[in-house]
């Protein structure tokens, strides 16, 4: 205990760290003010909206937004579908690589396509949202002014949590898409706990303890599964540059267990409603349709999680071979002198990172899988819905992939700190083990 008040004095005493750290609060506070100021002319006590599936998904992205048709109902989901968007378009179309290759003038190009394509996503999206969720007992004013204005406001809306985000990256801590959407999950974890105790009672207290202990191990358990790497060493020979011997050191190339993230599991949950959909169009006429259409309707079925957990595995490859490039990889190390030890460098280096990448995206991806279906066992096994779906999901990938990145951000601080005073003292402790980019 005591060494976590000294950990949080010596961030408060770091003066750049501690702006950061409020300006963080300061932005998150006025995010979730707008999630809870309601679209003009709806009644909020008329609203009874209860989304399943993927709106159900983005209801917990936006931390209920989306259910209270807030002027934040779309939040930064549209920015993200845009992001999305681009980036298979760079992995797809030459232009687009030729500009993520130009460097900082590339980026800021490709930034500002995707906030255009940002703004048109996000019309869509609001036209949608506002003809087929808000019902028209819950209007008090014209549908046509209503589809209008709360157009325009969406949109506004969308465009101020991108801006949001980007504050929060420039003068705050942590990537700010990331950090607001993990705050919309986060916002539900009390209520979600505070539900499940009321569901236990007094009489099944052992019960709701062992369910926190197991959400523990559940946490840890994505912990390990987003930080495990395989590193695979690297040699550079040594160069004589003017009267210097350069080179000759051992780093290593890190290679994720996880390195799609949470992409399959959301690429997975927007195909998971092509069955219902499609079986539903025969349901009066075919006893089977009906009954696939039953089966699907509900995430907790046998049937759905396996479905769903194969789509997960194959997205898994498929998002980690279009993320990352065995042959870009081996070029690079090529042309900088880097070689793996008993290895050939090039085409052999590249079929020897793509085999071991091949090994490691397997389990990967089946403990992916796994994460994914936890919230249906936990419902299964008499949990509430809203805490179960902190027990795995893309929630709680997105809850310690966030927290992670934070963390790493301020331990940075702190020790950029403690090397200068090392260095005004003279003494070197420790070594710093380096890691090929």
């Amino acid at each position: 205990m005591n060494r976590f008040i000294t950990t949080l004095k010596n961030i408060f005493e770091i003066e750049e760290l501690r702006t950061r750290i409020l300006n963080t609060l300061l932005f998150i506070t006025v995010f979730r003010l707008g999630t809870a100021i309601v679209l003009p002319g709806v009644d909020p006590k008329r609203l009874n909206l209860n989304p399943q599936g993927l709106l159900g998904l983005l209801d917990t992205f936006l931390g209920g937004a989306f259910s209270k048709a807030s002027i934040f109902a779309l939040g930064i989901m549209p920015y993200i579908s845009a992001s999305i968007a681009i980036q298979l378009l760079t992995l797809a179309l030459p232009y687009f690589q030729k500009m993520q290759k130009e460097g900082e003038s590339g980026r800021k190009k490709l930034n500002q396509i995707t906030r255009i394509l940002t703004i048109f996503v996000t019309a869509v999206q609001a036209m949608t949202y506002i003809r087929t969720t808000i019902p028209a007992d819950a209007l008090l004013i014209d549908r046509g002014l209503f589809t209008i204005s709360s157009l325009f406001i969406l949109t506004a809306g969308t465009i101020f949590c991108m801006w949001l985000g980007e504050k929060i990256t420039d003068k705050g801590i942590g990537n700010g898409i990331s950090m607001i959407i993990m705050i919309g999950i986060v916002s539900r974890f009390p209520g979600a706990i505070a539900g499940e105790a009321m569901s236990r009672g007094s009489a099944q207290l052992l019960i709701f303890v062992l369910e926190i202990v197991a959400l523990y191990f559940v946490v840890m358990g994505a912990v390990v599964l987003t930080q495990a790497v395989r590193r695979i060493p690297i040699q550079y020979a040594k160069q004589v540059i003017g009267n210097k011997v350069v080179g000759g050191q051992r780093q290593y190339l890190p290679l994720k267990l996880n390195a799609a993230g949470v992409m399959p599991i959301i690429f997975a949950q927007a195909l998971m409603f092509i069955p219902t959909y499609v079986a539903s169009l025969f349901a009066e006429k075919s006893d089977f349709a009906a009954g696939v259409q039953n089966a699907f309707q509900t995430y907790t079925t046998w049937q759905y999680n396996l479905l769903f957990g194969l789509l997960i595995i194959i997205f898994t490859f498929f998002y980690t071979a279009i993320s990352v490039n065995p042959n870009q990889i081996a070029d690079d190390m090529k042309r900088s002198g880097g070689f793996i030890p008993g290895v050939k460098p090039g085409f052999a280096t590249s079929e020897y990172i793509g085999l071991v990448l091949d090994r490691i995206t397997l389990p990967g991806a089946v403990m992916l899988a796994i994460v994914a279906i936890l919230p249906a066992i936990a419902n299964l096994l008499g949990m509430t819905t809203g805490f179960a779906q902190f027990f795995g999901g893309t929630s709680l990938l997105i809850m310690v992939g966030v927290v992670l990145d934070t963390l790493q951000q301020i331990e940075s601080y702190l020790l950029m700190r403690r090397y200068e005073g090392l260095m005004k003292s003279g003494r070197i402790q420790g070594r710093t083990e380096t890691v090929a980019a």
